[in-house]
């Protein structure tokens, strides 16, 4: 099995000990992204909403760093840390998979790093 570490400037760099994605085996698994601002490592300014706007963004530019895209995301796991956000999540991420939209999890927890309400991450078909 080839394994291809992905890591571009146009997301956050990562927090911990792992690769914003690998791509394997035809598919690109993507770390979670959070909302933060490439090149700044802090938390965008705003609500769920602002938040949910700039991790499908940094999930975006991790995809194509990949040579993939959000139209080809098969799976994606939402992680909120309070289900009243969900409407507002669903709103944002209703604009970025207009058609077809991949398979979802979306799972509440306790806490996300850095405090931010929402974590997003990705399966996707490369190519």
């Amino acid at each position: 099995m080839t394994r291809t570490v992905i890591s571009t400037a146009a997301a956050p760099a990562a927090i911990g000990p792992y690769n914003q994605a690998i791509v394997a085996n035809g598919f690109v698994f993507t770390a979670g992204q959070i909302a933060l601002v490439p090149g700044e490592q802090r938390i965008v300014d705003g609500d769920v909403k602002a938040q949910t706007e700039r991790v499908l963004e940094n999930l975006k530019a991790v995809l194509e760093a990949a040579g993939s895209s959000l139209d080809r995301v098969v799976k994606t796991t939402v992680f909120l840390i309070d289900m009243a956000d969900f409407p507002a999540v669903n709103g944002v991420y209703a604009r970025y998979f207009p058609e077809e939209s991949p398979a979802r999890s979306t799972v509440a927890v306790r806490t996300l790093p850095l405090d931010v309400r929402v974590e997003i991450e990705a399966v996707a078909l490369t190519g």
